[in-house]
């Protein structure tokens, strides 16, 4: 604000300091410094280098930095967060996903394109490129054995309330036939090496199994992953009939709650400690040798702390398998101690934040019976 002069200043802060403006209008984050003149909005650091990506729509300054005109300061007082989300949020369907800033950016600037440059939002029962109930297009596919990536045809379908893909463009037959409803999909550029990438889990036999895909243009794959959330709605609207559309939109796609690497040991807790890629989604914790592997090497039922499951800082006394990590975690449930090292003590406590996470839910019915069909063990 630097050559401001002081009325404007006063007044500026005075409009900064409302409670509307408090986060960061597009993705919550606390106290935002950046404001966009042309809009209105006050924003985060990074959520004004995705504004200024599109100037001809917005046009960002630093509220501590750069001088405010009164003319300027008046514009964001008469608008401000609440004003503009009231025009360019006002129709946001309840199965789109808004991202916050932990989301990645591809997720956050299409967030913003969205409602600024294309005004996704403001009309009511516009059509959108994700709620025809079909979608159909290329993606590219890692191959699960070569690695590779090649373009495959998907086809999103919610009369059939099904995903399939093809390995042809002409092929009859798909190559996977996936019920909506035991489908998962989370952004992972950096896991998948691409800022597009997306992974798309599912349910076979009761294990998961992984496709890593990507688009070149970021609308696109956002456009897919929304479009699988407006059919699983669609699904589950006609499933759970006297569910609240809140209650339906917490079953939809879901971010993992922790991933990363640790060091295992067997059963016998004698075996030396291996390093592995873990992912827990929710009450399954997987593993992989590799991040991108299509299935688990192994899988283990977090439950609850009322049926018999809690989390340990630290090795049991005695731990005889060999490990280079000295973080240690044990998980105990009903059956056997599940014995982990972490590289650091970060590490090892945002582990342990995440499995007490877990442990302090209450188990649902269906995840009772999801248990009973865990066989595989770590």
């Amino acid at each position: 604000m630097a050559g401001g002069n002081e009325r404007s200043m006063r007044a500026l802060k005075e409009v900064w300091k409302r409670p509307e403006n408090s986060l960061c209008a597009d993705c919550g984050k606390p106290d935002p410094d950046w404001a966009s003149s042309t809009l209105g909005v006050f924003i985060c650091l990074s959520c004004s280098g995705i504004h200024r990506n599109i100037p001809s729509i917005s046009k960002v300054k630093s509220l501590k930095m750069d001088h405010w005109d009164d003319a300027q300061v008046q514009f964001l007082a008469k608008n401000g967060n609440a004003v503009t989300k009231a025009t360019y949020e006002a129709h946001i369907p309840i199965y789109y996903y808004q991202p916050t800033y932990n989301d990645c950016q591809v997720l956050r600037e299409q967030w913003i394109r969205a409602k600024y440059e294309r005004k996704e939002f403001t009309e009511p029962g516009k059509q959108l490129p994700y709620s025809d109930g079909v979608k159909e297009g290329i993606l590219w596919k890692r191959g699960r054995d070569s690695g590779q990536f090649l373009p495959r045809k998907f086809l999103l379908s919610e009369r059939e309330g099904c995903l399939k893909y093809f390995t042809k463009q002409d092929a009859k037959e798909p190559k996977i036939n996936v019920k909506i409803d035991v489908i998962n999909a989370t952004f992972q550029p950096e896991k998948i090496g691409n800022p597009n990438g997306l992974q798309i889990t599912y349910l076979k036999d009761n294990k998961t199994r992984n496709i890593f895909v990507y688009h070149e243009s970021g609308k696109e794959v956002v456009d897919w992953f929304n479009a699988i959330r407006s059919v699983q709605f669609h699904y589950l609207k006609v499933a759970f009939p006297i569910a609240s559309d809140n209650e339906i939109k917490t079953r939809l796609t879901r971010n993992f709650l922790k991933e990363g690497y640790m060091e295992k040991t067997g059963p016998k807790q004698r075996e030396a400690f291996k390093k592995r890629w873990f992912t827990l989604d929710h009450r399954r914790l997987m593993y992989f040798k590799d991040p991108l592997d299509a299935f688990a090497k192994g899988e283990v039922f977090v439950g609850s702390r009322e049926n018999g499951y809690s989390v340990q800082k630290g090795l049991p006394s005695g731990t005889q398998g060999n490990f280079s990590w000295n973080y240690g975690i044990t998980i105990a449930t009903p059956d056997r101690e599940y014995l982990f090292t972490c590289e650091t003590e970060t590490d090892q406590l945002e582990w342990i934040k995440a499995f007490t996470g877990v442990i302090n839910q209450a188990m649902t019915p269906q995840e009772y019976a999801s248990k009973c069909l865990d066989a595989v063990s770590l």
